[in-house]
C-alpha cells in the first residue's frame, strides 16, 4: 500500500493573505493528502525547518506580496543545504509568466497563478510524486532525529501492547466427602457379639450331645 504524500504549506514574508493557502490545504487534505500549515509571517528558515521535522515530500508556498523572486530561491538554498533538495519546491500566487519561466529555471516546480484549480494542483503534485517515486518505495533519506521526532517515538513505544504471560491457573482443592450419620456408621461396622453370648456359646460346645 502506498503510503500517503506529506505537503508542508507555507505562507512566508509579510504577506497577512491567508485564505487562499487556506483553501489549497483543505483540497489536497480532501484529496487524500497530509498536509501541514504553518501559519502567516513564516521566514524562509522556519519553514524549510518545518519541511525537515515533518518529513515532507512537497513545499508549497503562497506568496501575494510580489517577493517571490527573493523567497523561492532562499527557500530553494536553504532546503539543499538541509539536505531536503530533493523534495518538490511548488507554490503559487501574483506571479508573471516570466518570472515562472526563470524560477523554473532555478529548479522550481510548476506555479500556480490566481484561479487555478484545486484539482489540478492535486493532479500535479500526484504526478510528480509518482514520477520521483516509481518503481517501489521513496528513495532512502537520512533521518534526522529532531527533539519532536524523538518524542513521537516514545509515545508511539509507550502505546505499543505489552506481551502478557498466562498466569498459572489456582489447583482445584477435593470436594469434602460429606460425614455420614451415625446410622450409616453403624449400619457399615461389623455387628459386636457380647462376652455373655460368647460363654454361653463356648459351654453349649462343650456339654455332650443328647441322645
Amino acid at each position: 500500500m502506498q503510503r500517503k504524500i506529506r505537503v508542508l504549506v507555507g505562507k512566508p514574508g509579510l504577506d497577512g493573505h491567508d485564505r487562499g493557502a487556506k483553501v489549497v490545504a483543505a483540497a489536497l487534505r480532501d484529496a487524500g493528502m497530509e498536509v501541514v500549515y504553518t501559519g502567516l509571517h513564516q521566514t524562509p528558515a522556519q519553514i524549510v525547518e518545518a519541511a525537515a521535522q515533518e518529513d515532507v515530500d512537497v513545499v508549497a508556498l503562497s506568496i501575494l506580496s510580489g517577493a517571490h523572486m527573493h523567497l523561492f530561491p532562499e527557500v530553494m538554498k536553504l532546503m539543499r543545504a538541509r539536505g531536503i533538495g530533493d523534495r518538490l519546491l511548488t507554490g503559487g500566487g501574483i506571479i508573471p509568466p516570466e518570472d515562472m519561466g526563470t524560477l523554473a529555471g532555478m529548479g522550481v516546480g510548476r506555479l500556480f497563478g490566481p484561479g487555478a484549480s484545486t484539482q489540478d494542483i492535486a493532479h500535479y503534485i500526484r504526478e510528480w510524486f509518482a514520477e520521483t517515486h516509481r518503481g517501489g518505495a521513496a528513495p532512502s533519506r537520512v533521518q534526522v532525529r529532531t527533539p519532536r521526532a524523538k518524542a513521537k517515538a516514545a509515545m508511539a513505544a509507550n502505546r505499543a501492547p505489552a506481551k502478557r504471560t498466562p498466569a498459572a491457573r489456582p489447583r482445584r482443592k477435593a470436594a469434602a466427602k460429606p460425614k455420614a450419620s451415625r446410622a450409616a456408621r453403624a449400619k457399615r461396622r461389623p455387628a459386636r457379639t457380647s462376652l455373655r453370648a460368647r460363654a454361653k456359646g463356648r459351654r453349649a460346645a462343650a456339654k455332650p450331645g443328647r441322645r
